[in-house]
């Protein structure tokens, strides 16, 4: 065959393709386990940081299925709801079942357009203490940001936090991840159901007595103005649940108790 001609160009071409493509293809399939463990993996070590039942460090140092087991060793429920707070599906304990960015991408657009969600509560049990994990997605300043915010048994007080990101500005944006006293700030803030805004992340400091904020990042802006508002839309969509679940009482309903009571003393007195 003329080396040199159109034809042998093509087919040698083609072959290359096809062989490039099958060895491609191949690994893909061959690491595809391996990834999807990593991603299991690293999503259950943001889950149990935010619960603080484990220190970052040791998780860091522990491997994938050393995270699996600490993970079942802790894990009581990990269940989805509905828009009205409603139980409307199981993830399976046994086999690890979470969330991916990917899905939790899928519900942040459905909470933006006001659809219908279904939205995972994850609950932790370590030494008699229950925590309620969360998870928060959203954009942030250069790709999407998420992470989990892990509740007390009242629902309202914040046991801990973890963060990422896709490409935030390192030594800035990154920090959401990065910096372990930006993750401090939120221990033992409050969710306030009542306030213009259920948590956000506010510049120039906290005021006193706001329990439902904690202090932005310097140089980092916008991204901690993007964080508060993902943690902001995602908390609401979980205020059913929440509100469904904890003790909580709105003031309001409290004055109305009062008024009642007010109402029946008044009565009596008159009777007479």
């Amino acid at each position: 065959m003329n080396t040199n001609g159109n034809i042998y160009t093509v087919i040698y071409t083609t072959v290359v393709v096809v062989v490039v493509a099958a060895v491609l293809a191949f690994a893909s399939e061959t690491l595809k386990p391996k990834q999807e463990a990593n991603v299991k993996a690293d999503a259950i070590s943001q889950m149990l940081t935010a619960s603080k039942f484990f220190e970052k460090s040791e998780l860091d140092a522990m491997s994938n299925d050393q995270i699996l087991e600490a993970y079942k060793n802790v894990a009581k429920s990990a269940v989805l709801v509905n828009a009205e707070g409603q139980e409307c599906g199981t993830l399976d304990l046994a086999k690890l079942e979470i969330f991916t960015t990917g899905q939790l991408k899928a519900q942040d657009k459905n909470i933006k357009a006001g659809k219908e969600v279904t939205l995972p509560v994850f609950v932790l049990e370590k030494d008699g203490q229950k925590v309620t994990v969360l998870p928060c997605y959203g954009a942030g300043l250069w790709g999407p940001i998420w992470g989990y915010v892990a509740l007390g048994e009242d629902l309202q007080t914040i046991r801990g936090a973890y963060f990422d990101h896709a490409s935030e500005t390192p030594g800035l944006g990154a920090k959401i991840k990065d910096d372990p006293s930006f993750r401090a700030e939120f221990e033992g803030k409050k969710i306030d159901f009542n306030s213009e805004e259920a948590f956000s992340v506010v510049k120039g400091g906290v005021p006193a007595g706001v329990e439902n904020a904690v202090d932005a990042i310097s140089g980092a802006s916008i991204t901690s103005q993007c964080l508060g508002t993902s943690l902001n839309n995602w908390i609401l969509a979980y205020k059913p649940f929440l509100r469904s679940a904890s003790a909580y009482t709105e003031p309001a309903e409290v004055e109305e108790v009062a008024d009642s009571l007010s109402v029946s003393a008044d009565s009596l007195a008159i009777a007479k």
